[in-house]
């Protein structure tokens, strides 16, 4: 009987004991558990500055599918529009009466575009490509990011920002807009403007103002792609003729990715696939092209579009040449005269020089072109490349 009473009472004991031990197990997986939390969060915090960091490189740095806004759009349109009717009213190559740096000179001049979201590394060198230029033979225009806070380099560069720039996006349709924009203040401002050099903040000149004037006023040698038998021909030291010199390729492994990056008929029926052209972004139009350009909305309609494939969108690439060579093929050398380097290119970017390659054996292999006597710029450039260019500007660089 005393064995039976106690039986009980030592299951009690038993069970006792297996509460307190599946406690003491339960604060033990409950304190486990509250630090992996606590160490993961911790950790979280720690990686979010290099996540910061690393988040440039680690995902695309354009945004294709970011609209123009219809506001931005309609402004550009009126400007379009004086423009267009300013070059009507100036064909004659008088004055315009909305310019601010109208001149009465009738000399023909290049209009230098600088599309920036950047400072001007390379200002300094500029102003002494144009330090031995005559004032009446160019004008400077800069379409800067407002968003970017560009400062305004004291002296040449200052006064030419122009006033209606938007904000622009790398790999996307708001490029085309500041180009075009850009086109449109020179048309504007200037009815002399006869050549407009697109150009960016990692571009340099390869020559002397003279040697880049002469080239495309008034020589009849330096496009190696025209056949001698080309009715061009000078008159008053002037080419009665002028071509643009914009890069179109009709054969790329790319183009059909690119072409679909919108949807497979985004395109059509305005561009069909046999008409869809790339090239560098940096040109040389003439007035002509220039205005056809800004007068242009129907394949701007189309590459306005925003695009679904990200990899693949580059319609900075792709508006100009293909406008104007559905436009205009035979007024376009189908070249460029800004050399870049794609060897090594990373995320859609060209090589980009450093300060220890600076050479003049390098500015003389940079001007070497298959199509014409020289290349006139060349980019890209990394800052820090400016003191060794202006240490051989003189006697390499605006040495022809």
């Amino acid at each position: 009987m005393p064995n039976q009473q106690e039986h009980p009472k030592s299951q009690r004991n038993i069970i006792s004991l297996m509460v307190e031990t599946s406690s003491t197990n339960s604060i033990k997986i409950g304190t486990k558990m509250f630090s992996t939390q606590f160490v993961l969060i911790f950790s979280l915090l720690l990686s979010l500055p290099i996540l910061f960091l690393l988040a440039p490189r680690i995902f695309p740095s354009h945004n294709p599918s970011i609209p123009i806004s219809p506001s931005d759009e309609q402004e550009d349109f009126v400007l379009f529009r004086k423009a267009i009717a300013s070059a009507s009213a100036s064909s004659s190559h008088y004055p315009s009466a909305h310019s601010h740096l109208t001149s009465k000179s009738k000399k023909l001049k290049i209009a230098f575009l600088f599309l920036t979201n950047t400072d001007l590394f390379f200002a300094p060198l500029w102003e002494r490509f144009f330090k031995s230029a005559d004032k009446n033979l160019y004008n400077i225009y800069v379409h800067a990011d407002p968003h970017s806070n560009v400062t305004k380099p004291t002296g040449i560069f200052f006064s030419h920002f122009i006033p209606d720039a938007k904000r622009t996006y790398r790999a996307s349709p708001t490029l085309i807009s500041a180009t075009r924009r850009l086109l449109a203040n020179a048309i504007l401002d200037d009815p002399t403007n006869t050549f407009f050099a697109v150009l960016s903040q990692y571009c340099i000149p390869l020559h002397s103002f003279k040697y880049v004037y002469n080239s495309l006023i008034s020589s009849k040698s330096f496009d190696l792609s025209s056949p001698e038998s080309d009715p061009e021909s000078t008159q008053y030291n002037m080419k009665i003729q002028h071509k643009s010199f914009i890069e179109i390729i009709s054969k790329e492994r790319r183009l059909w990715k690119r072409y679909v990056a919108r949807g497979k008929y985004a395109m059509m029926p305005e561009v069909p696939f046999q008409k869809f052209r790339t090239g560098s972004q940096f040109f040389i139009l003439t007035r002509r092209h220039a205005l056809m350009v800004i007068e242009d909305r129907r394949l701007w309609n189309k590459f306005k579009l925003p695009c679904y494939r990200e990899d693949e969108c580059y319609p900075e690439e792709h508006y100009f040449p293909t406008l104007l060579s559905m436009q205009d093929p035979d007024g376009c050398t189908k070249y460029t005269l800004t050399k870049v380097n794609w060897t090594g290119t990373k995320n859609g970017h060209p090589y980009t020089y450093k300060a220890a390659e600076i050479s003049p054996v390098l500015i003389q292999e940079l001007r070497q072109s298959n199509y014409s006597s020289s290349y006139l710029f060349a980019r890209k450039f990394e800052p820090i490349c400016l003191n060794p260019l202006m240490k051989i500007a003189d006697e390499v660089i605006f040495r022809d």
